[in-house]
């Protein structure tokens, strides 16, 4: 007995769509760093934890390991500048880590005009009821969030034109 000849599959599995890289994004704060994750299609950014700072070499390490497990791409940092566009000194600190994030990791790091994200994240948190007492645990993630979505918001904007 003859056997059909076999078609074609339905899902080539050495076919792959080109991946798109994902980004973190940092809130970095005197106390804490708020950190935010791209999605796996570039197009949304989701709280993913808050970094207690500890020391520099720890701050490090506790992102490299999220840049490994995410296979990030690059860095998105919030960059405080004044309304009058003027740097302030948690600008200032923050082009400094953004230094030390590209020496540590050899990935590109962008500085994203961060001016109200944090007022943002609060009305957020307002918006769903969240209360004065656990928002410390968030608003730091959220103001992540808000950083790397306008971030990539802008991206595509710019990819599309």
């Amino acid at each position: 007995m003859e056997t059909p000849p076999s078609s074609p599959p339905l899902w080539d599995a050495t076919f792959a769509p080109p991946a798109i890289p994902r980004f973190l994004g940092l809130d970095h704060g005197a106390r804490r760093i708020g950190v935010a994750i791209s999605d796996e299609l570039g197009l949304t950014a989701q709280p993913l934890l808050t970094i207690v700072h500890s020391n520099a070499r720890n701050d490090l390490r506790s992102l490299g390991r999220l840049l490994r497990r995410y296979a990030c791409a690059g860095i998105v940092i919030g960059w405080p500048i004044h309304l009058s566009g003027d740097r302030s000194p948690r600008a200032i600190a923050a082009e400094k880590f953004a230094d030390s994030l590209r020496a540590e990791f050899n990935l590109p790091v962008h500085l994203w005009d961060e001016r109200m994200s944090t007022a943002e994240a609060h009305r957020h948190l307002d918006v769903v009821g969240r209360g004065a007492r656990d928002r410390k645990d968030v608003i730091d993630q959220i103001a992540a969030v808000l950083i790397l979505q306008s971030w990539l918001d802008a991206k595509r904007q710019s990819n599309s034109q």
